[in-house]
Order: structure tokens, then sequence, then C-alpha cells
């Protein structure tokens, strides 16, 4: 009696030479790839627990250091052979709501099987499996087709992240040139580059990968299907040429964002200075009078009051003019 698959299988399906699907239970995929009929296996993973592993090594044959890095996840972007089958590890990242979700996707893929174990902020490959069925003249091709279908829905999802930061970055343009500093301006734009910088890491990784996928011949890979693999590496060169030119932005706004506020502030020092300076001429004329000198020639005069406060007047507006020649008022 065959019972049900646990929570973390997403799906477990068998299908045949004409890319016709089969869901099928854990238990019965001993018995499917004793079919002839059936060309290949397809199990999809969430974060699964180590003794599922196990039951998927023993019945597929995979290797323990795969194995071993699937279920610790945390690995490098790489792609290994062992014997006849490919393991992929890669990150992953798409919009979850309303924020910036990565994870990762580990792939194990033979002549008869595709496992892919994923974890973190992972989305269902569900939409690749579709999009195979509707197009079954690429599953013919195998577990080939089924590794081209989740690569390019990966690379497929980086997309409206990178437009999401262009977006952002333009709306934030007005308040970078402004000259009002405003600290969640600059908190804003140190929290883009850093998630930026992660998407990065998940994006460049893919180039020597996919380059290796559509430049290297491989049984599971055959002649028809590598074509498939050459656009997805141009789209992932595409990609990672945006992410650059973004993360250059971003460091150019910060830095002008922070030139302006210190062109700013000596603005404000230059003017606070000018003001400073026509403050200073008329206070050191009076504090002569304020130091109860017996011999001040002036103050008998009878026009001598008004002479001071004519010489103050003069003073003052010729340095008001000064300052306003050179631009400091």
């Amino acid at each position: 009696m065959h019972t049900g698959n646990p929570r973390c299988v997403v799906n477990c399906s068998a299908y045949d030479h004409r890319g016709q699907r089969r869901d099928i239970v854990l238990d019965e995929i001993a018995e499917a790839m004793a079919d002839r009929e059936v060309r290949f296996v397809w199990v999809g993973l969430y974060q699964p627990e180590e003794a599922l592993l196990e039951q998927l090594q023993a019945t597929f044959d995979l290797h323990d250091l795969a194995v071993e890095d699937a279920h610790n996840a945390h690995q490098r972007s790489k792609i290994e052979g062992y014997g006849g089958s490919l393991f992929i590890a890669l990150r992953t990242a798409q919009r979850v709501d309303d924020a910036i979700g990565f994870g990762e996707t580990q792939i194990f893929v033979g002549e008869r099987y595709f496992i892919t174990v994923r974890h973190g902020a992972s989305i269902s490959y569900a939409p690749a499996r579709a999009r195979m069925e509707r197009e079954p003249e690429l599953l013919h091709h195998g577990p080939g087709a089924a590794l081209y279908a989740v690569l390019d829905m990966i690379v497929d999802n980086y997309q409206p992240i990178v437009d999401e930061f262009d977006t952002e970055l333009n709306l934030l343009e007005r308040d970078i040139l402004g000259e009002t500093f405003h600290p969640r301006v600059v908190r804003r734009l140190y929290t883009l580059k850093r998630e930026l910088t992660r998407l990065r890491m998940s994006v460049s990784p893919l180039q020597d990968l996919l380059g290796q996928l559509s430049r290297t011949r491989h049984a599971l890979i055959d002649d028809d299907i590598q074509p498939y693999f050459r656009d997805v590496h141009d789209h992932v060169l595409r990609m990672n040429e945006i992410t650059d030119m973004l993360r250059e932005m971003l460091t150019a706004a910060v830095s002008t964002n922070l030139s302006l506020v210190t062109v700013q502030q000596g603005e404000t020092v230059k003017r606070l200075g000018a003001w400073a300076a026509l403050l200073a001429a008329p206070t050191l004329i009076t504090s002569w009078y304020g130091m109860n000198f017996v011999h001040m020639p002036e103050l008998d005069e009878r026009y001598a009051y008004a002479a001071l406060i004519g010489v103050v007047s003069l003073t003052s507006y010729a340095l008001y003019r000064l300052f306003r020649r050179a631009g400091w008022l």
C-alpha cells in the first residue's frame, strides 16, 4: 500500500516519452523507473528532512557529497558532475510580500530523474513545469529540458527586482540632488546597495554555470536543447551588466548627495561668517566707548554722536557690499 507524500514534497510526477504527466507518490518512484514508457521522474522538494534525502539517494543512487550539500544548503553557486549525473547549486531571488526574498536551490539531474531542493525564500517551480507541459516537444528531451525550464524561470525572476531598483532610484533622484540633507535618503540608498550586492552575488555566478551548460557537451543535454541554455546565458549576462550599472549609480548617488550637502553646509558657514563680520565691525567701534576713558576729544564735539553713527553705518554698508559681491550673502 502506497502512502501519500510528505508536506515537503511539492511535486512528484512521472513523464512519458510524449511529455504526458502522471502524478505519483515517493513509494511509486521505483515502479515508475522500471516502466519503459516513463521518460523521467520530476521531484520537487522544499526544505526536506535528512531522512527524505537519504531515501531519494537510495532510490536514484545520488552521490554522498551532493546529498550533503543539498541538506546543509548555504552553498556557493556551482555545477558538479558525478558520473552520469549533474549536481547544481545556485542562489535565487524573487519578490515576496513587497520585499526581496533570497533563497537557494539544489538540482540533481540524471538520465531519468530531475530533482529540485529549495531552501529559504523560494517560490515553487510549478510555472516551469506547466510551461514544459504546454511544450511537450521540449519535454521529449528529458531532464535537460526540465533543467532549462527551471534555470530560465530563476533568471526571469530577477528582472522585476532589477526594474524595481531602477524605478526607486529614479524616484529618489529629486531628494538626492536636493540641497537639503535627508538621513532617510542616505539610509535608503545604503539599503538598496546592500540588497543589490546580494542580488549580484546570486546573478554573477550563473554566468559561469550557464556558460558551462551552453558550451560543454553532456549526455544529459542534447544538441537540440543546448541553444536554449545559450539564450538563458545571454539573459544572465544582460542582467549582470544591469546590476553592475545600478551599483555604480547607487555609489554615485550616495557620493553626490553627500557632496551637495557638504557644499550647502559650506554656503551656510559662509553666510554665518559674513553676518558675524557685519556685526563685529560696529561692535568693535562702539566697544571703545565702553572703556570709560577720560580723554576722548570727540565726546566734546557737538556732532560726534551723529558722526559715529555715520561711520558705523558706512562701515557696515561697505562690508555688506563686499560680501554680496563675493557671493557670501
